[in-house]
């Protein structure tokens, strides 16, 4: 199928649900963040697109993560999280969270590119945003947790160009010219 073909309605009812759900949310584009923590259970990290605030006041977001993730239990129990918001030149980075390297998690904690933050959590130094916060809550819904972060710091850059994952590939996004 080209890109400007539609499926049929025949060749949509063959594919199953999960999959109809997928291509669907392949077409939503989102911003690319790598989610840290860091505490007496670990230091881990993950790229996450399904970010979202929830409200301002508390300052909230919510942000999804598979419960069969290795790292699920380590920032379960951690509660102190980072979400960075990654600018465009940080393709890399997300492939590195996003486990499509071999570069273990100890060595990318290692990189020149963190500073450390409340509760010891990575901080991405150039983040186009960093939201330092703790998990106030988390439900479990299918096959994901959705943890609720109420943030405590909040850093961010008024420059730089931004990453999204949209058709399944990574896009940088140019910022607009200042007028």
């Amino acid at each position: 199928m080209t890109p400007t073909q539609h499926a049929t309605p025949d060749a949509e009812a063959h594919m199953d649900a999960k999959q109809q759900f997928r291509q669907a949310m392949a077409h939503l584009s989102a911003a690319v963040n790598v989610i840290t923590t860091a505490g007496s259970h670990g230091r881990c990290g993950v790229t996450a697109s399904a970010v979202c605030s929830v409200t301002d006041t508390p300052p909230t977001l919510l942000v999804c993560l598979n419960r069969s993730s290795a790292m699920h239990a380590t920032f379960q129990s951690n509660r102190h999280v980072c979400i960075n918001v990654l600018p465009g030149e940080h393709e890399l980075l997300a492939r590195h969270f996003a486990g499509m390297t071999q570069v273990p998690m100890e060595e990318r904690f290692g990189w020149p590119i963190w500073d450390e933050g409340t509760h010891g959590v990575p901080v991405l130094r150039d983040a186009l945003a960093s939201l330092q916060g703790e998990i106030v809550d988390l439900k479990e819904v299918g096959s994901h947790s959705v943890m609720f972060v109420k943030t405590t710091r909040i850093s961010v850059r008024s420059d730089g160009d931004g990453l999204i994952y949209f058709d399944r590939n990574f896009h940088r996004i140019k910022r607009a010219a200042s007028h």
